[in-house]
C-alpha cells in the first residue's frame, strides 16, 4: 500500500507499507488530496481499516457491493457511481503472475509450442478507482508495476516543480501542475487510465507483424502452413481483446455521461478544470477506439487471409485436376488404338505387316500430337502465373 498527498505542485508519500496505523493518522491537506493505492489483497486484509479511513477522511465507506467489484478479479471494465462517489473498473495489461493468470482464463487456449508469443502478453487484470471530492483509491493486482512507475513520475515532477520555484524566473505553480501533477482525483485516475490504454496502444505494431508473417505464409504457393491451432489461437485472442476494448469503450462513455452531469459551480472544481477533465476523457476514449479500430481490422484480415487461403488451394486443385483430365482424354484414344491392337482376332489390317507397329506408332503420335494442340489452344495446359 502506498499513500501520497498531492497540493498543487507538491506531492509527499507518507506511507509505503500495509500499517494499520497510517491509516489512522493519515492527514488531509487543506487544498489539496489523497492518493490511495493498495492491492487486491491488501483491501480484502485491511477492509476495516480503510473504510475507516474513508469516513475519517470523507465521511462516508464504500458499499459493499462496490466493495465485491474492486475485489472481483473477473470483473470486466464497467463504470458505477453514487451520491458521494464514482467507481470505475478498468481493465489493463499486466505481467504474468498469480493473480493474473486466475483473472485472464480466456487466454488458456494459447498452445505452449507454435503459438504467438505477443499473444501471450494479453494478459489482463481489472484496476479499481474510487474518485471522490478529495481522494483517489486506487485497487490494483500485486503484479501492477505501471502504478510504481506513475508514482515516480509524480515524486521526479514534484521535485522539479520544487526547485523552478526557486528561480526568479520560474513560471507560477498553476502552470508547473498542470502540465505534471495532476488537479485533482479525476484528472489523477485519466491519466493513470490514459497509461494504461497506452500499453494497448504499443500492442498494436507485433500484432500486425506477427498477423503479416502468418498471411504470407498462408498466401505463399511454396509453403505449406501447418500451424492451424496456433492461427486459431490468435483469432480468439484477438476476439478477447476486441471484447476488452468494447467494455473499456462503454465505460469510458458512462463516465464521460456522468461527467456531464457535475454540477457546474463546484467549490473543488473550477471551470477549466471540468473542461480538462472532459478533455482528458475524450482523449482516453479516442485511444481505446484506436485500438478497438485496429484489433477488428487485424480480425477482419486473418478471416480474410483465411478465406483467400482456402481459395488459393481451391483454385490449386482445379488446376491439378484440370491437367489430369486433359492428359487422360489425350491417353485415351491411345489406349482405344492398343486395345483395337490387342484383340484376338486372326485378319486385323496392319497386323501382319512389317511396318505394322510404326504405322500405329505414328498415328498414335500424331493423336496425342493434335489433342495436345487442341487442349494448348484452348488453354486448358496453361500454366497460371504466379
Amino acid at each position: 500500500m502506498r499513500i501520497f498527498t498531492i497540493h498543487g505542485s507538491r506531492v509527499s508519500e507518507i506511507s509505503s507499507g500495509d500499517d494499520p496505523a497510517t491509516l489512522n493518522n493519515l492527514p488531509l491537506p487543506e487544498a489539496g488530496y489523497v492518493w490511495l493505492s493498495c492491492t487486491r489483497a491488501e483491501l480484502e486484509r485491511m477492509q476495516i481499516p480503510i473504510q475507516a479511513a474513508l469516513q475519517a477522511l470523507c465521511k462516508l465507506q464504500l458499499l459493499d457491493l462496490h466493495l465485491s467489484d474492486l475485489l472481483n478479479t473477473q470483473l470486466p471494465s464497467r463504470f458505477d457511481f453514487t451520491s458521494q462517489y464514482d467507481l470505475l473498473v478498468f481493465r489493463g495489461l499486466v505481467m504474468n503472475g498469480t493473480e493474473s493468470t486466475a483473472a485472464s482464463q480466456p487466454l488458456k487456449h494459447l498452445p505452449r509450442r507454435g503459438g504467438p508469443p505477443i499473444l501471450r502478453r494479453i494478459d489482463t487484470s481489472p484496476v479499481g478507482f474510487v474518485v471522490l471530492d478529495r481522494l483517489l483509491l486506487t485497487v490494483h493486482p500485486a503484479d501492477f508495476t505501471l502504478r510504481d512507475a506513475y508514482a515516480l513520475r509524480l515524486l521526479a515532477s514534484s521535485d522539479s516543480g520544487s526547485q523552478n520555484s526557486l528561480k526568479p524566473d520560474a513560471p507560477d505553480s498553476r502552470s508547473t501542475g498542470a502540465r505534471g501533477i495532476p488537479a485533482n482525483p479525476a484528472d489523477l485516475m485519466l491519466r493513470i487510465v490514459n497509461q494504461m490504454v497506452d500499453g494497448f496502444l504499443a500492442l498494436r505494431r507485433e500484432l500486425s507483424q506477427q498477423l503479416d508473417h502468418w498471411q504470407a505464409e498462408l498466401l505463399n504457393p511454396n509453403t505449406r502452413f501447418s500451424n492451424w491451432n496456433a492461427l486459431l489461437s490468435a483469432r480468439l485472442s484477438l476476439h478477447h481483446l476486441d471484447e476488452i476494448c468494447e467494455d473499456q469503450r462503454a465505460a469510458i462513455q458512462d463516465w464521460i455521461e456522468a461527467l456531464k452531469s457535475w454540477p457546474d459551480h463546484d467549490e473543488l472544481l473550477s471551470r477549466h478544470q471540468r473542461d480538462l477533465l472532459q478533455v482528458r476523457s475524450r482523449d482516453v476514449l479516442e485511444h481505446i477506439e484506436r485500438v478497438l479500430h485496429h484489433v477488428q481490422r487485424l480480425e477482419q484480415n486473418a478471416e480474410t487471409t483465411v478465406q483467400m487461403h482456402f481459395n488459393a488451394q481451391s483454385h490449386r486443385t482445379n488446376e491439378i485436376m484440370r491437367t489430369l483430365t486433359v492428359l487422360t482424354a489425350i491417353f485415351l484414344p491411345l489406349n482405344l488404338i492398343a486395345g483395337i491392337f490387342g484383340m484376338n482376332f486372326d485378319f486385323i489390317p496392319l497386323l501382319h505387316q512389317s511396318n505394322g507397329f510404326w504405322l500405329a506408332m505414328i498415328s498414335m503420335g500424331l493423336t496425342a500430337g493434335g489433342l495436345g494442340l487442341f487442349f494448348w489452344r484452348k488453354r486448358y495446359l496453361e500454366r497460371s502465373a504466379r
